[in-house]
């Protein structure tokens, strides 16, 4: 499942960035959650997160609904490179 979890992000996104040749979906597995490490340019952070964080938050939703009930609580983690992290949590 976690696969296609990772599918739907990116379907999401790419639509969404200027720079889609430079997103990457990294999964990580936590003890609470699976967690999809979104790696973007930095001109496209902005416009995932979106304003008031909307965009990111309606992504958030989506992946939310389509999780099973016996799978992990998804967390969406935004980095422009692997030192500047922004971290979305699902709650």
């Amino acid at each position: 499942m976690s696969a296609q979890i990772e599918q739907l992000i990116h379907t999401i996104v790419e639509p969404l960035v200027d720079h889609p040749e430079e997103l990457k979906i990294e999964l990580g597995e936590s003890e609470d959650f699976m967690e999809y490490n979104l790696i973007l340019h930095p001109d496209d952070v902005g416009r995932i997160i979106g304003k008031k964080g909307r965009v990111i938050r309606a992504i958030r939703t989506i992946i939310y609904s389509v999780r099973n009930r016996d799978e992990k609580r998804a967390r969406i983690t935004i980095a422009a490179d692997r030192s500047d992290e922004v971290m979305i949590e699902e709650d």
